[in-house]
């Protein structure tokens, strides 16, 4: 009965986005899709409670590369790029902020993380030109499946699978599968159950 239900709401939250929806489409054809999207995900990301659960859901579902049908979305949580993936049963705390990123299934993130593309968004070799007009890379994060992310971390280099991030660290540089990593900038502490079956798959410790 709850599944039966779960779908039902699923279904009338995608007809009510349906005309959000139709009109980010003619926008991202007369703006493009990056310049037509963040409205749209602002506006999604201020309704409140379960309604606002499912209608980010059904809207994400229908106008993000990814979305899965059992992703749950918090309130306040921002997502900037339309080419953003999004797995199976991922939770995003309330009040994250999401870049050009894949999220694997399973990933967990708390509330107020923020996964921006890479720590060298905007040049700053130049004196004589403003750091918002000089070029940057912006690469896409990946965070791994089954990946939980503590609250208020920053993350900006993939994570890996089965790994764990701190609470308010900052990530820097690529965290490898099964790792815990934690701390400004976030170091690796040590890595989870040595008898997982992937666990020759997993790098070795850093030392």
């Amino acid at each position: 009965m709850k599944r039966c239900l779960k779908a039902i709401a699923n279904g009338a939250a995608l007809v009510i986005v349906f005309p959000a929806v139709a009109c980010y489409r003619l926008g991202a054809c007369l703006l493009g899709p990056e310049r037509a999207f963040p409205g749209y995900s602002q506006a999604f990301a201020l309704v409140p409670g379960f309604t606002g659960m499912y209608l980010r859901r059904a809207f994400y579902r229908m106008v993000l590369d990814r979305c899965d049908a059992d992703a749950c979305i918090n309130f306040g949580t921002l997502i900037s790029h339309p080419t953003a993936s999004i797995g199976r049963t991922v939770y995003v705390g309330n009040f994250c902020s999401l870049g050009d990123v894949t999220l694997e299934d399973d990933v967990l993130l708390g509330s107020h993380v923020s996964i921006a593309n890479g720590p060298a968004q905007h040049g700053i070799e130049r004196l004589d030109v403003p750091i918002r007009e000089q070029p940057g890379q912006w690469p896409r994060i990946t965070v791994g499946q089954d990946t939980w992310i503590g609250d208020r971390a920053t993350v900006l280099a993939d994570v890996g699978r089965h790994a764990v991030i701190g609470a308010g660290a900052v990530v820097i540089e690529p965290v490898p599968d099964y790792a815990i990593a934690v701390g400004v900038p976030a170091k690796v502490v040590r890595y989870r159950n040595r008898n997982t079956p992937d666990m020759e798959d997993a790098e070795s410790p850093v030392t």
